[in-house]
């Protein structure tokens, strides 16, 4: 595991990253593709992930083979190949379509601080999927997703959450995901040995 940067992301080998920003302590995994997208700081994937106009927020941890804002067809036109919008592959006289690809852009998915999407999930375009939650692997995601809530499954429905009401609305409180990196250092071994009720205890939330 190689140290991270608060400077610079580690991107493994084989990385395609077109129109992206990085914040600090970033990973990307092998062979990942990213286009016009954000990670914030701690954020990262491992290998194979396919990530678009999204926004991967702070400490989101997304595992390997999973697909986040996939583009789409026009698939109210006639036709939905490639020739409607990228015209210029088959032909000299024409360029692309950029009304097709700055509404696709537009299309943004976000991830929330500290969300786990599981091996292999489908996150849509335009889905927001809440702090702390989690994507169970497999999953097809078509619809928001609450903070701190398990969704499984095709499409992906909640399971259950993961803390009672109240502590959910304490750590929200609490946003310990916007603590400085010195802070997480002095709290590390409560983040390690304590449950999430113990930990707010201790830490006011």
């Amino acid at each position: 595991m190689p140290k991270l940067s608060p400077d610079t992301p580690f991107l493994h080998p084989d990385v395609q990253a077109v129109n992206c920003t990085f914040g600090a302590y970033v990973e990307i995994g092998q062979g990942s593709r990213l286009q016009n997208t954000t990670f914030e700081d701690y954020a990262y994937c491992d290998r194979l992930a396919d990530i678009a106009n999204t926004t991967v927020g702070r400490f989101s941890n997304i595992a390997a083979l999973t697909r986040i804002g996939p583009t789409d067809h026009p698939f109210t036109h006639a036709a939905q190949h490639h020739f409607l919008y990228r015209s210029s592959y088959y032909w000299d006289d024409v360029t692309d379509d950029p009304h097709f690809f700055a509404a696709r852009a537009a299309r943004r998915t976000t991830l929330g601080a500290d969300c786990w999407i599981g091996h292999g999930a489908i996150i849509k375009p335009e889905v927001t999927v809440g702090i702390g939650a989690i994507v169970a692997s497999g999953a097809v995601v078509t619809r928001d997703v609450a903070p701190f809530a398990i969704v499984a499954g095709v499409p992906a429905a909640p399971i259950r959450s993961r803390f009672t009401p109240q502590v959910i609305d304490r750590l929200l409180a609490l946003s310990w995901w916007n603590w400085d990196h010195t802070r997480l250092r002095a709290a590390l071994a409560d983040f390690r040995n304590l449950k999430a009720e113990e930990f707010l205890e201790r830490y006011g939330g």
